[in-house]
C-alpha cells in the first residue's frame, strides 16, 4: 500500500462537540485478569474520553492452555497470536524454574567487563572525545554516570549523578541529585563547525513507567502528566569539555509549537521522544506530538501519537520551528484522522502503541544531500518521508504489518546499509516477559523505489547453542527479541552486511546480511543471569543496549548487572589506544 498525503496539524477540521464523551464509552468486559472492568473505567480527559469512544474494548483475551508453548517434538516455542500489555510474569511449561547464570559466546572475545549499573531496565548512550581522550556517557533521566573509556580496558568512573543500582535495587541516597524540574535527556552530541565546538541537544518527553499504569482508571496521573513539571522539548548545550561544569546551556525549547513561550507545567503535548536527529548541520529532526489532540493510541499508559518535526539548527543558539508531519490516524476530533483510526485492525484492543518512538531514521544527512528519512510508527506502520525541504515534510510511502501485540510493533530502524544495498531493517521490541507475545520479527524491507517499498523477508530468529540446557531462549525467562543497533551515529563506519541487535536476554546477536536470501547470525555473546548484583524484578531485562565503536571494533554492552566490552573478527582487530580521528568528526 502506498500513502502519498501528508497532514498538517495546523489544517485540521473543526473539532467535533465535547459532550459528556467520558459517560459514553463502549466497553465489554473479558476474562482477563488485567482487563479493565467498566466499574473501574475513570475517565475525565477530554482526549482520553475522545480516543476511547471511538471503539468497544476489544483487549485480547488470554490464549487457551495449549494454543501456545513449547512444541516437545522441534523443541521450538510457539508464541500466542496476541496478548494483553502485562507487566507480570506468565510462565509456560517447559520454561526454566531459576535463572540460567551460563554465558554463551561465538566468534567473540570478552575484553572488559564493569560491574556498574545505572538502572537494570533502560539506558542511553554518547561517547565523545576531548583533548586526546575518550568519554562514555551513561543515563536515564535523572540517573548518569560518566566514564572514561580512553582505555576500554581500564575505563575509570569520573561523575556520578542520580542513583547506582545493585542487589536490592537503586541505593536510598541519589548522589549529586538533579532538581525535580531536570534531568538528563537523550542526546545527541555532534561537532557544529560554525561554532567549532560539540554541540550537545537532549530530548526532554513526559514520564509515563513509574507515574501512569492506565490512562482510562487513572485520572490523577493523566492530569498529572499533562501538566508535567519539567520541559517539554529540547535543550541546546555548548560542550567545553566532557563534564557537565563545562556545558553552557544555549537554546531551550518547547515542541508545544503553537504555545512557545508556555511555562513548565502549562506545556503542552509529548515533549521530544526518545532521541534527536540531528548531525551537527543545519536541520534537526524529533519526534513529539504537539499537543493533546494527538491522542490517538491505545496503549495504556501513553496519552500521544507523535508525528515528526524539523527545526533550523542554522544557529543552535536559536532553533526554529519549521515543520510538523502527521500521518492518518492521529488526531483526535478530525474526521478524516478518527476514520483511518477506525479502519485500523487494532483500534479497541487497548495494547497498541501507535505514533512515532524514536525521531526520522535518516542515512545521509539532508545538508549533505540526503533526500530520505524513514519513519517507524508503531501500529501505523512504516513511513518513506521526503526530506529534501525541511519546511514541508512529506510522506512517500506507507508500508502496514500485521498486527504483533503486545510489544512494540515498530520502534526502530537500521538504515546502516540501505545506501549500498537498498535494503532497511525494521522492527518493534517485546513488552512483555515469558514471551507472552507475539515475537517480534526484524523485518527487511526494499525502498530501492522509495515510492514502491516492499517486505523482502525477515532476520533468522536467534537459537541457544547445543551445549545449553533449553532449546528456545523463550525458556529462557525474561524478554526475548531485538531492540536496536546502536544510535543515529556512532564512531567510525558501519560495517558492510553487518547488524549488531541487542536481543535482551539472547544478549547481543550479529547478523551477517550480505546474502539477504539467506542471512545468518555470525557471532553472538548471550550474558549470564546475574542473581547477585540485580534485584529479582529486574532480572527479566537482561541486556537492553549496544553501543559499537567502529574505529576501535568494539562492541559495548549493557545489562541490567554491568557493562561488557567486547571484539569479534567481524568487526576487525580490535583497538585499545586512542583513535586517530576524533569523535564526532570534525566536518
Amino acid at each position: 500500500m502506498t500513502e502519498q498525503t501528508s497532514y498538517s496539524w495546523r489544517n485540521i477540521l473543526k473539532p467535533l462537540a465535547f459532550s459528556s464523551i467520558a459517560a459514553s464509552v463502549l466497553l465489554t468486559t473479558s476474562a482477563c485478569a488485567e482487563q479493565v472492568d467498566a466499574k473501574d473505567i475513570n475517565i475525565k480527559d477530554k482526549w482520553v474520553a475522545r480516543a476511547d469512544s471511538l471503539s468497544v474494548d476489544k483487549t485480547p483475551p488470554d490464549p487457551k492452555k495449549g494454543s501456545y508453548g513449547m512444541n516437545k517434538k522441534t523443541g521450538e516455542f510457539t508464541h500466542p497470536p496476541a496478548t494483553r500489555d502485562y507487566h507480570g510474569n506468565y510462565t509456560f511449561d517447559g520454561e526454566l524454574d531459576y535463572w540460567d547464570t551460563e554465558q554463551y559466546i561465538k566468534n567473540m572475545k570478552i575484553e572488559a567487563y564493569y560491574p556498574i549499573t545505572v538502572e537494570p531496565f533502560h539506558t542511553w548512550q554518547n561517547i565523545v572525545d576531548f583533548d586526546g581522550r575518550r568519554y562514555l556517557y551513561q543515563y536515564v533521566r535523572r540517573d548518569l554516570k560518566i566514564f572514561d573509556i580512553t582505555n576500554p580496558k581500564k575505563a575509570e568512573l569520573l561523575l556520578t549523578r542520580g542513583h547506582t543500582w545493585g542487589a536490592n535495587g537503586a541505593d536510598e541516597v541519589a548522589q549529586n541529585p538533579y532538581d525535580e524540574t531536570d534531568m538528563f535527556g537523550a542526546a545527541s552530541i555532534q561537532w557544529n563547525k560554525k561554532l567549532g565546538k560539540n554541540i550537545m541537544v537532549q530530548g526532554f518527553e513526559v514520564r509515563r513507567f513509574g507515574l501512569l499504569k492506565n490512562k482510562r482508571t487513572q485520572p490523577d496521573k493523566v492530569e498529572a502528566i499533562r501538566k508535567s513539571n519539567h520541559l517539554k522539548g529540547f535543550k541546546v548545550y555548548e560542550m567545553n569539555g566532557p563534564l557537565p561544569k563545562d556545558w553552557k546551556l544555549i537554546a531551550e525549547r518547547t515542541t508545544d509549537v503553537e504555545h512557545p513561550d508556555a511555562p513548565i507545567g502549562q506545556q503542552q503535548g509529548s515533549g521530544v521522544r526518545d532521541l534527536p536527529a540531528y548531525f551537527g548541520g543545519d536541520t534537526m529532526y524529533v519526534a513529539a506530538a504537539p499537543d493533546a489532540s494527538y491522542a490517538l493510541t491505545e496503549y495504556p499508559n501513553d496519552l500521544y501519537s507523535a508525528g515528526y518535526q524539523s527545526w533550523d539548527m542554522s544557529d543552535p543558539a536559536n532553533p526554529k520551528f519549521l515543520d510538523q508531519l502527521t500521518v492518518p490516524g492521529q488526531i483526535a476530533f478530525d474526521e478524516e484522522h478518527e476514520k483511518a483510526f477506525k479502519d485500523n485492525v487494532r483500534v479497541g484492543n487497548r495494547t497498541s502503541w501507535m505514533g512515532a518512538r524514536m525521531s526520522l531514521f535518516i542515512p545521509t544527512p539532508v545538508e549533505q544531500g540526503g533526500k530520505y528519512g524513514y519513519a517507524a510508527m508503531g501500529g501505523l506502520g512504516f513511513y518513506v518521508v521526503d526530506i529534501t525541504d525541511s519546511k514541508d515534510l512529506k510522506v512517500v510511502s506507507h508500508l502496514n504489518f500485521a498486527p504483533s501485540v503486545a510489544g512494540t510493533e515498530g520502534d526502530f530502524i537500521d538504515v546502516s546499509q540501505v545506501e549500498k544495498t537498498g535494503i532497511v531493517y525494521f522492527s518493534g521490541y517485546p513488552l512483555n516477559e515469558d514471551c507472552f507475545e507475539p515475537y517480534k520479527d526484524v523485518h527487511m524491507i526494499d525502498v530501492n523505489d522509495p515510492k514502491k517499498p516492499f517486505k523482502i523477508g525477515v532476520l533468522p530468529r536467534p537459537k541457544p547453542p547445543a551445549d545449553a540446557k533449553f532449546t528456545d531462549f523463550c525458556q529462557r525467562r525474561g524478554s526475548f527479541g531485538p531492540k536496536r543497533t546502536g544510535y543515529y551515529t556512532q564512531p567510525g563506519t558501519p560495517k558492510d552486511n553487518i547488524l549488531p541487535f541487542n536481543f535482551y536476554n539472547a544478549g547481543l546477536q550479529v547478523f551477517d546480511v550480505s546474502d539477504v536470501n539467506n542471512p545468518e547470525i555470525t557471532a553472538y555473546f548471550v550474558p549470564p543471569f546475574n542473581t547477585e548484583r540485580v534485584v529479582s524484578y529486574a532480572r527479566g531485562n537482561l541486556s537492553h543496549s549496544v553501543y559499537i565503536e567502529y574505529d576501535r571494533n568494539l562492541f559495548w554492552l549493557f545489562t541490567n548487572h554491568g557493562i561488557y566490552v567486547l571484539s569479534s573478527p567481524v568487526l576487525g582487530e580490535p583497538s585499545f589506544d586512542m583513535p586517530k580521528e576524533v569523535w564526532p568528526p570534525r566536518k
